[in-house]
């Protein structure tokens, strides 16, 4: 069992430890963050009013496993930056349950009908997840990121409020 709990400047070592490499960053964080993560990047996600900041804490053991925000836009939520550390922990249904744990936050404490995320189309377990979780894709955005000699492709996907049972 998980839970969300809120993330503060103190959470910031362990986070940074966990980003080894500016792929990695690029896969949890999108293109705005720089490598090395810092705390003073993590400083200005926490001093943004529309976003909303959590440690992702297995309950059973009381030990901190991933990181997730929640940015509010507009006309929707993005769910964003998430990450279990522990590549062990991959596949046992954290991400399924931190989607779920994130979407009922969101659409309780948020007044909006519609959430998003972004996702690198290569990441197809992470797709599979969020489809499990009843996200669709939207065939109508897409982003690209370069690194390196390639460039990623994100896919943004969608769910509705009435698609998710609160």
């Amino acid at each position: 069992m998980i839970a969300l709990e809120p993330f503060d400047i103190d959470d910031a070592p362990e986070l940074i430890a966990n980003i080894k490499d500016k792929r990695s960053l690029l896969q949890f964080a999108g293109p705005i963050y720089r490598f090395p993560l810092t705390a003073e990047q993590l400083e200005g996600d926490l001093s943004d009013e529309s976003r909303t900041l959590f440690k992702i804490v297995d309950v059973e053991n009381q030990s901190t496993i991933g990181h997730a925000q929640i940015f509010l836009k507009e006309k929707t939520f993005l769910l964003g930056r998430i990450l279990i550390w522990d590549e062990n922990n991959r596949g046992k249904g954290y991400g399924r349950k931190v989607m779920q744990e994130l979407l009922k936050y969101g659409f309780s404490n948020f007044n909006r009908e519609l959430a998003e995320l972004n996702v690198y189309d290569w990441n197809t377990g992470a797709i599979e997840c969020y489809k499990k979780v009843g996200f669709s894709i939207d065939p109508d955005v897409k982003n690209v990121a370069k690194i390196d000699d390639e460039t990623w492709v994100s896919l943004n996907m969608k769910i509705h409020r009435h698609a998710f049972e609160l």
